[in-house]
């Protein structure tokens, strides 16, 4: 059993689910918060274990700041602590989500689409900011820039699952080779009594899954399984932050015509204005999947295998991570992958969220306004999606009295 101090799991889900109602900001300011709540107010882990405990889950693939709040409901309260901070954060914003859904599909007429196109430009913005963010962090040299610019180069020239797997992997191996200098020596340690027996189980699931699930879709397993296996995928490939899941999930879920691209986006845009992690993007995404299953099956299928593999990792990861920060060939590795993933997102702002979004001269000012409240003035995202859906609001009005104002002048005529 994992480690625990005899505290209840109750105690660990009402913690948790006050931070999953007012978490706005995304991962790094979800990690912030955490350290508010659990370092310094509550002191249910030392500031020494919690820094390591970020390095830890930022070394690995997954939603970290998710994964962060599972390792300290872990360590508090065993497993059954570990899933209460999970839903406690976690099951705020997946509701939220799943009615976006169920409120944008009944949308029509101009107000209605034109609100989706304004969210769809809060989405450039954000994975700009995103890009921006992520790059002066995982590109801080020559060789983790190069790779990631190689990167980009290679998606945009074929993206597709297969390709995004092997820059990823390529990554990898580059950074083995160019990014070999040790971590910092560090004093601290990630106790929560998981065996080396359960971590090793734990990475074997998470392979099993990863190699099975596209086999048993080939052998033409029930939809629920492909759709699993999507999400599941896109979740397991995610490494150095949530926004990188957004190219993951496209390939995944737009390319085979599951979900349009329109309806992708304007769900991704909508995800900045609510607060916890932003994988519940993937509650609407399941919400929205065409054809069947869909709904509140749907979402559910999305939540589960996109959080899945994360967890999976993190509880295999967490009895061997002293041994693994030692390592200057692994952190390598992981520096070559996070550079490259970066170059995956650098590729998904130009196409498909760019050239899918932005059809004119005043899309482009929208964007470039929000891309300024958000990276000089530090907006508040909500703030940021309630102006995009405004301007897309008013752009499609201006439209439609143009429209009616046209055949008015040539009937003058």
């Amino acid at each position: 059993m994992p480690y625990e101090d005899h505290h209840s799991p109750i105690e660990v889900l009402r913690a948790f689910l006050k931070l999953g109602l007012i978490s706005f900001g995304g991962p790094i300011a979800h990690l912030g918060y955490f350290r508010e709540e659990f370092v310094t107010r509550r002191r249910w882990i030392d500031d020494a274990a919690y820094t390591e405990l970020v390095a830890l889950c930022q070394f690995l693939p997954g939603p970290a700041s998710s994964q962060v709040g599972f390792s300290i409901g872990l360590m508090r309260a065993g497993y059954r602590g570990g899933l209460a901070a999970w839903a406690g954060f976690t099951l705020p914003s997946a509701l939220a989500m799943m009615l976006f859904a169920y409120v944008a599909h009944g949308w029509g007429g101009p107000v209605g689409m034109g609100l989706l196109h304004g969210l769809e430009l809060v989405a450039v913005s954000i994975v700009a900011q995103a890009v921006l963010g992520m790059a002066r962090t995982l590109w801080p040299d020559r060789q983790r820039a190069f790779i990631g610019a190689l990167a980009t180069v290679a998606i945009l020239h074929g993206n597709s699952t297969m390709a995004q797997m092997s820059v990823i992997l390529l990554g990898g191996i580059a950074g083995f080779l160019l990014c070999r200098t040790p971590a910092p020596i560090s004093m601290a340690s990630v106790r929560t009594g998981i065996s080396r027996r359960v971590g090793l189980a734990s990475l074997s699931v998470f392979i099993v899954l990863l190699l099975g699930l596209p086999l048993a879709r080939g052998l033409g397993a029930p939809r629920e399984v492909a759709l699993f296996d999507a999400f599941y995928r896109s979740g397991a490939l995610v490494f150095g932050g949530g926004h990188v899941v957004l190219p993951l999930l496209r390939d995944a879920l737009v390319a085979p015509g599951w979900v349009s691209d329109n309806a992708f986006l304007a769900g991704y845009g909508a995800a900045q204005a609510i607060p916890g992690p932003l994988f519940t993007f993937a509650a609407y995404l399941g919400a929205v999947v065409e054809p069947a299953p869909r709904g509140a099956l749907g979402a559910v299928v999305g939540l589960v295998g996109i959080f899945l593999p994360g967890m999976l990792v993190l509880l295999g990861a967490l009895p061997f991570w002293d041994i693994l920060r030692a390592r200057a060939g692994a952190l390598g590795t992981m520096r070559g992958m996070n550079a490259a993933v970066v170059g995956l997102l650098a590729a998904a702002l130009y196409t498909p969220v760019w050239t899918s979004a932005v059809n004119s001269t005043a899309d482009f000012a929208m964007v470039l306004v929000a891309f300024l409240l958000l990276t000089l003035w530090h907006a508040r995202p909500i703030l940021v999606v309630l102006l995009g859906g405004l301007y897309g609001i008013a752009l499609a009005q201006v439209d439609a009295i143009a429209t009616l104002a046209c055949p008015a002048a040539a009937a003058l005529v």
